[in-house]
């Protein structure tokens, strides 16, 4: 089954944006960020509002070399390129690159594609390739029941995925609010990861949807749970993503990186946050007398405990955090970060970070950064912002 481009033409320079050079470390095309950038960048000189990164990409987030595949979809023509023989490649792993000519190609996603837990996988779109998952269909899954162990790298490149969605699945024990309401499970409206390492580059998440409502559940586009090495996205858009937490990507004991990429118009749909008060809710949910059904991280969203070995920190570096929203109530129209045992470290470095609504607050326990401004909501060992706009700061 499959569709060539319609109706797509007007996604596509954003699809495709800075697809050139962009695995090299290249930046997000400009004419991809269509908000205007904060007045305060032309009143702040240690500002660095390129989208560009000044110390360049970590190794992993370079496009890897695809010339010899495991796997090639397609003939050369539109017709070639079959869902069945893209969910078999996925199935098996290893390198995947498409034929199907000339011109770019939406391929209609109708069943989740499963990804192997002990074979690292590359799927690389050659920057014409759409996956649709007609907002019904997460599009890939991948599902180790361990924890913060495994090593197989799952690598996204040169593509875009869109209209990915899951639904609300576990609903929360019926009690009145403000006791929990919605959904324990429902995560990764593109992408759901478990206990694997993701990296992203030169690729568009856009309208992509998970559970709507739920303390808990998150990743719009991108959820990441129990991952030894995290994930790094480089040169990279999301837009226009939605979820209960983390609209963007929602990590979940997962270190998080983020390069030369930009996040924006994305909405956490979730309200009142998540606490455990048995003086407000007597019910039990997931161990806890659970308040609030979500809606923190209009953008991005990370949780746990970060140790030396398996770190949870964020970093963000060369990237546009723009017009992002967290739902009522609840905290981090642009980042929410909660270092459970205040190990981890938020680094926001050439980054603009405006025009994102929520509450916000920021607790540190080291350094001479102490408000992270009106778009964050963090727990933190540390914080540092370097040749930033940051709302709320600047």
């Amino acid at each position: 089954m499959r569709t060539t481009i319609g109706t797509w033409a007007a996604l596509l320079p954003l699809a495709m944006a800075g697809a050139a050079g962009c695995g090299s470390g290249g930046a997000v095309n400009a004419d991809a960020v269509t908000t205007t950038p904060d007045a305060n960048l032309a009143e702040n000189p240690n500002a660095n509002p390129s989208g560009v990164c000044s110390t360049g990409l970590p190794l992993l987030g370079h496009a890897l070399d695809v010339s010899q595949p495991t796997a090639v979809i397609g003939t050369g023509t539109p017709g070639s390129c079959q869902f069945a023989q893209l969910a078999a490649a996925v199935a098996a792993g290893g390198t995947i690159t498409f034929n199907c000519g000339p011109a770019p190609l939406a391929i209609p996603i109708t069943a989740t594609m499963h990804l192997p837990i002990n074979k690292n996988t590359v799927i690389d779109g050659g920057n014409k390739i759409i996956l649709d998952g007609g907002g019904t269909v997460q599009i890939l899954r991948f599902d180790s029941a361990n924890f913060q162990a495994n090593e197989t790298r799952v690598t996204i490149q040169h593509i875009t995925f869109k209209g990915g969605a899951v639904t609300g699945t576990e609903p929360i024990p019926t009690a009145p609010a403000p006791c929990s309401q919605g959904f324990n499970a429902g995560d990764g409206g593109a992408i759901y990861m478990r206990d694997g390492n993701l990296t992203v580059i030169d690729s568009l998440f856009i309208d992509n949807h998970a559970a709507p409502l739920g303390p808990d559940v998150g990743g719009g586009a991108i959820r990441m749970l129990g991952s030894k090495h995290g994930i790094i996205v480089a040169n990279s858009t999301f837009r226009n993503n939605s979820a209960s937490n983390g609209a963007a990507i929602g990590c979940l004991f997962s270190n998080l990186e983020v390069y030369n990429s930009v996040v924006e118009g994305n909405q956490a749909t979730g309200h009142d946050a998540n606490s455990d008060d048995a003086t407000k809710c007597s019910v039990i949910n997931n161990g806890q007398h659970q308040v609030g059904s979500g809606g923190n991280g209009g953008a991005l969203y990370s949780d746990g405990i970060s140790t030396p070995d398996k770190p949870v920190n964020i970093v963000l570096c060369g990237d546009n955090v723009v017009n992002n929203a967290a739902g009522a109530n609840a905290f981090g129209g642009g980042v929410f970060f909660t270092s459970n045992n205040f190990g981890g470290t938020l680094t926001i470095a050439d980054t603009v970070i405006t025009g994102n609504t929520g509450g916000h607050w920021t607790s540190v326990k080291l350094g001479s950064v102490t408000d992270a401004g009106t778009a964050v909501g963090t727990n933190a060992k540390s914080i540092t912002i370097t040749r930033s706009v940051v709302q709320g700061v600047n």
